[in-house]
Formats: C-alpha cells, structure tokens, sequence
C-alpha cells in the first residue's frame, strides 16, 4: 500500500524514501493484525499515536475499534498529510486528527490506547540509554488506567564490537541501545506489566530496509545523470552498508505491549 510508484516518478521529482512502506519500520502485515486484534479487544475509546507518520496502525485500529477516535502527533508535514489522505479514502477522517507538534511533555493524553513506535526518542531529551526509562515513564503518564501501550524500541541482539559500531550510524555507541531484558526492565521499572512480548524478525527488518529505498533506487537507475543523482545515489549506498556492514542481526527491535499498573 503506497502514495505512489515508481513508475509515477518524474525526473523532476525526487522520490520519497518511505512511499514503498505500508509501515514506517520492520513491521509484517501479519505482526500488524495481531497487534490490532489485541488492542481493538480492550474497546478502547482514544487512540494516541506517538510519532505517527501517516499512522497506519492507528488507522487499522480505528477500523477495528468503530468506538474510538484518534490523534497522531509527528514533525514531519509530508506523512501527516499522507495520513489524512490514507484516512480520507478509508472513511475515518472524521475520527482521526493528525498534528505537526512535539511529543515532549504532550497534553494529548490520558488515552485508552498509546502507540509509540519507533518514536521513544520524540518523548525525552535525554541520553541513551537512559532515554529508554523516561520515555517509558512519559508513557505511563500518557496512557489511561487499564488502558495499553504498545512500544515498539530497538535494543542490541548482541553487544556490538568496536569494528561493527564504525560501520553503523555516525558516532554509534555501545549504550546507543539496551539489550532485550534490560528494555524489559525499563518497562517494569516505569509502572508496567509486559502482557506481550514480540521481536521483529529478519525477514521484517530486509523487508523495511528494502523498501526505505527502492523508489530512489529506481529512479536513480533511470536518471543517472539528474544533479541531485549523485547525492542520492551517495546517501543510498551509505544506508545500504550501514544496514548490511553494520547493524543487520545486531541491532533488533522489540514490540512490547503494556499493561500499566493500578
């Protein structure tokens, strides 16, 4: 499911890095289906949806929950203004608000649900790894009393070596993450129990690099000599070996679902 193809790309028209993705992270339709199902069971009546982009999920859970409104709260224009269209073609564009804001210290709650993935850093300014404990607290704040959080987060696999870390992102840490107890951990400590525990599969997560950046990959194929080829064409490659080199099978993500305590 897309905003556009490939073949409706223009020269002049840089494609986007994220029209290919139905999700914006490592995320199966399968995976996507139990979450809602979950989820939609609680009844909930408010959705908020930390760092939405166009807000696919909270979408497919306002279809399964026909109670419940939604508010997605994100930076950038160009995905909420996706959202509003994916919601406008499904009916629900008069249950679902999208609003270019921060996160930090948001008003937006108490909700009956609380999606966040992908999106911690959008609650604390802090460091890692203690960023992961005050989002997770930010979300205990925002979500309302028998109501869920679902938490989508990257941790370390494994501790990755001084070597592999070069070949990552820029300035790429050891503490950038946590391991997968400790992100429980974090959870438990900020006022939840874990009702549900997933990790993104490997097929997922080839599945989103992939598709992060097949629309430039086609267009740069046609339009090798455009000015802006040359610094696309450079961004992608270094993606690419930062995923493959660098963090593929070491860097995870884990989706937790949580239950805050009375």
């Amino acid at each position: 499911m897309t905003d556009q193809t490939a073949d409706e790309t223009t020269p002049d028209q840089i494609p986007s890095k994220r029209s290919r993705l139905t999700f914006h992270g490592p995320l199966s339709e399968e995976r996507a289906a139990g979450f809602v199902a979950r989820l939609a069971a609680t009844e909930p009546k408010t959705v908020l949806d930390i760092g939405c982009g166009w807000g696919e999920l909270s979408l497919r859970l306002l279809a399964a929950a026909p109670g419940a409104t939604g508010i997605g709260i994100d930076l950038l224009e160009g995905d909420l203004e996706r959202g509003r269209a994916l919601a406008a073609s499904r009916g629900l564009a008069d249950r679902m608000e999208y609003l270019k804001e921060s996160a930090t210290g948001t008003q937006r709650g108490p909700a009956d649900v609380v999606l966040c993935v992908g999106s911690g850093q959008a609650l604390s300014d802090a460091p890692a790894p203690d960023q992961y404990g005050e989002a997770l607290k930010e979300l205990r704040r925002l979500v309302s009393p028998g109501g869920r959080v679902l938490y989508g987060e990257g941790f370390w696999e494994r501790r990755p070596q001084p070597e592999e870390l070069t070949r990552m992102w820029p300035d790429a840490k050891p503490d950038d993450h946590l391991a997968l107890d400790g992100m429980v951990e974090a959870a438990v400590q900020a006022g939840f129990r874990v009702e549900w525990l997933e990790v993104a599969s490997q097929e997922e997560w080839d599945q989103f690099e992939a598709g992060y950046l097949a629309d430039v990959e086609v267009w740069l194929a046609a339009n090798a000599g455009h000015p802006k080829a040359a610094e696309l064409r450079a961004d992608a490659d270094r993606q690419r070996a930062s995923y493959l080199t660098g963090y593929r099978g070491i860097l995870g993500l884990v989706y937790l679902t949580l239950v805050p305590v009375a």
